[in-house]
């Protein structure tokens, strides 16, 4: 094991250091062979040169030149290749032609043969099975893990019961880490399958979701998940380069996607629900009385509808299956970041220490709601809106407590993945609905939010599960460490001028939550949409990293983009103050007799925290998990600033302004990686404290 973790350790360093000459973007198709001995082996072999030389892999060889792309397989880079058999290839092109569902004849092929294949078919097929980066059989064992094709469609690998890595559930890995000089070749026994039915559709040819399927039409929510991108191109911007001037990434397409949870007919059946009626009974029961609950509905006015407009909705069975749907295409291993079993820290998207869980809350499409996937057990259980008393609050310095119980266990995630082409489906051991329990229990608590997750498009585009090895090949060889975005890219960010870049740390060296940052330049004036809350009162934190680039910004916080409406929050704040200073107070708690608690008093007292004990700076860094390696100690210094206790409705949107003070400077940062909404009922608490975590 060791010897394969220092593998792929050598392959990630190296795929972090390749340089290309050419600045284009996308995968470079010319250019001179590379040479062997700058990399992380000396065989000389290239990954064209292994596919050409194999008699076993003509016909995918065949593929690859027809889509231009058996040349860049033997150019500068790293790639992943699942090249399929020749006698696999042969069954799916006898697939294609037989295909009764095509909605072209034939799916457009000539004749049932390799050379019938269209061009836009074998771009298709060999692009799916390339990927940039590198992926080698451990980084695919365990859970499974998700991997993103040079098509921008993801393959999903599995273990099977014999140990074998399976792809998309049906294609077997033969032949594992054939690694070459630009890449790893696997050798899979089929072409893996990919489709291109919407979820709508998907759940037309599922087999066991009959009622979930019916509710799914019938309340017109399958229309509502048919979109697959948004249907705008974006231009390279003037401006798309890193601080050291190189190219960077920019998307120009954003693909849209959801996820959603679904139970099946044999899980509906043991609630005594064995078809569409009974269905309709059980939510109209579950949602009759829901305005009591669900702020929104009760300040907007709003009632249950229990009628036969399954499409209005607040009708029940509507709210029950919009409750289901999230607005992120995501793979199980992409709810919350876990570590996959095996994976070294070198290319591990985990930096959870001190028995830090992950979680995280996504909005769904029952308006202005939320959920909690939570993984309560790191690389086990995933859980929907699990709940236990006092969660973030604890009767133990230092720990998460024993103050807790568990009130409600939460819906179990099935490890599984339903792949739709604009999205996923996730079945779910028993059922799910928005009750009393979510807002009162589940969502009373400090709420720790992720920028990458409330602005979806981090996530529909892939980039959030990026790694810099990835990025470097989109820059073409270039900086791994950040992509650049159009500054209307966002739904849910609003630029206010011209000056205001917008960017994004990819996973790596960084102090930061989940080891990555939405980040921008320049003399900025943005604001961001915030994610729905319970109606309550809230402390809002900003968490941040003292830098000497970062500027003095000033935050604002209103119900609309309109700027003459909102609210001013706190005084500026000016992140080049470095946390030792009198104005901060920070100092290492674990050289104070009551582990810092008088400190933390005393930094609270002029509008700062310490930063969580629960994660470090990134997934490779080292040293004790009580000192140095956590954001609450001194190896990556980060803090909280708290900007106010304010009031917070359901049925309001929230706009969280950040605007730049210093009007003659252009060579600053702005950061948000996360905020925190903490009902004051935590904050302050009479029997117990929040936790460092």
């Amino acid at each position: 094991m060791e010897e394969l973790n220092m593998k792929t350790m050598k392959k990630f360093f190296w795929a972090s250091l390749i340089a290309i000459s050419s600045f284009g973007f996308g995968l470079v198709s010319c250019v001179d062979d590379p040479d062997g001995e700058n990399l992380y082996t000396s065989t000389g072999e290239t990954i064209e040169g292994i596919l050409t030389k194999d008699s076993t892999l003509t016909s995918f060889t065949y593929i690859l030149q027809r889509a231009n792309l058996l040349r860049t397989m033997a150019s500068y880079g790293q790639y992943t290749v699942y090249a399929p058999s020749n006698e696999g290839i042969a069954a799916y092109v006898d697939s294609l032609w037989n295909d009764k569902d095509a909605v072209i004849d034939h799916n457009g092929m000539t004749n049932n043969s390799l050379e019938g294949l269209s061009d836009s078919l074998c771009i298709d097929i060999a692009k799916y099975h390339i990927a940039n980066g590198l992926y080698s059989i451990i980084e695919m064992g365990g859970a499974g893990t998700t991997i993103s094709t040079m098509l921008g469609r993801p393959i999903s690998t599995t273990v099977d019961s014999l140990g074998r890595t399976v792809l998309n559930g049906v294609s077997v890995i033969t032949s594992e880490d054939n690694e070459v000089v630009n890449g790893i070749v696997h050798k899979i026994t089929k072409v893996v399958p990919r489709t291109t039915r919407l979820l709508g559709d998907t759940f037309e040819h599922l087999e066991g979701y009959t009622i979930f399927n019916q509710a799914l039409h019938m309340t017109g929510l399958a229309d509502a998940v048919a979109r697959s991108d948004k249907g705008k191109t974006w231009d390279l911007m003037p401006d798309h380069s890193d601080t050291d001037g190189s190219v960077l990434y920019q998307p120009t397409t954003c693909p849209v996607g959801y996820t959603i949870f679904a139970e099946s007919d044999a899980v509906f059946a043991n609630y005594g629900i064995n078809n569409i009626d009974d269905l309709i009974a059980y939510a109209n029961k579950v949602y009759q009385n829901a305005p009591t609950w669900y702020d929104y509905m009760n300040e907007k006015g709003l009632t249950v509808s229990t009628g036969n407009d399954y499409t209005n909705r607040f009708n029940a069975l509507n709210m029950f299956v919009a409750y289901h749907i999230l607005y992120a295409s995501m793979a199980q291993d992409q709810l919350v970041f876990e570590n996959p079993s095996g994976v070294s820290t070198a290319v591990s998207k985990w930096n959870y220490v001190n028995g830090g869980e992950p979680y995280d809350y996504y909005e769904t499409m029952l308006p202005n709601t939320l959920l909690k996937i939570w993984e309560p057990q790191p690389g086990k259980s995933l859980y929907i809106n699990r709940y236990r008393t006092f969660n973030t609050l604890t009767n133990e310095v230092g720990t998460m407590g024993t103050n807790h119980e568990v009130k409600q266990a939460g819906v179990s995630i099935v490890r599984e993945d339903i792949m739709a082409y604009n999205g996923y489906i996730h079945p779910i051991r028993s059922i799910l609905v928005y009750n009393a329990n979510v807002p009162n229990g589940v969502l009373n608590e400090r709420l720790r939010f992720e920028t990458t997750t409330y602005l979806e498009e981090f996530i529909n585009t892939g980039i959030r599960y990026k790694s810099m090895s990835e990025i470097s090949i989109l820059n073409g060889g270039g900086s791994g460490a950040r992509v650049a975005f159009p500054t209307d890219f966002f739904d849910d960010v609003v630029v206010y001028n011209t000056t205001s870049n917008l960017r994004y740390n990819v996973k790596g060296d960084y102090r930061a939550y989940q080891a990555d940052a939405f980040q921008g330049w320049n003399n900025y004036d943005i604001a961001i949409k915030l994610p729905p809350v319970p109606t309550g009162t809230y402390e809002f934190r900003l968490f941040y990293s003292p830098m000497g680039h970062g500027g003095m910004m000033q935050f604002y916080l209103g119900t609309s983009t309109n700027v003459q409406s909102m609210q001013a929050l706190s005084i500026p704040l000016d992140v080049r103050i470095q946390e030792e200073d009198p104005r901060i107070g920070w100092t290492p708690f674990y050289e104070e007799d009551d582990r810092g608690i008088a400190t933390d008093l005393a930094m609270r007292s002029r509008g700062y925290m310490r930063a969580p004990f629960s994660f470090r700076g990134h997934p490779g860094t080292g040293g004790d998990e009580l000192t140095s390696s956590n954001c609450r100690g001194d190896g990556v210094v980060t803090l909280r600033r708290i900007l106010g206790t304010l009031p917070f409705k359901q049925s309001d949107d929230h706009w969280f302004r950040i605007k730049s003070v210093i009007s003659d400077e252009t060579d600053l940062k702005w950061q948000v990686d996360f905020i925190e909404l903490v009902p004051i009922s935590v904050v302050n608490n009479d029997q117990y404290s929040e936790d460092w975590f």
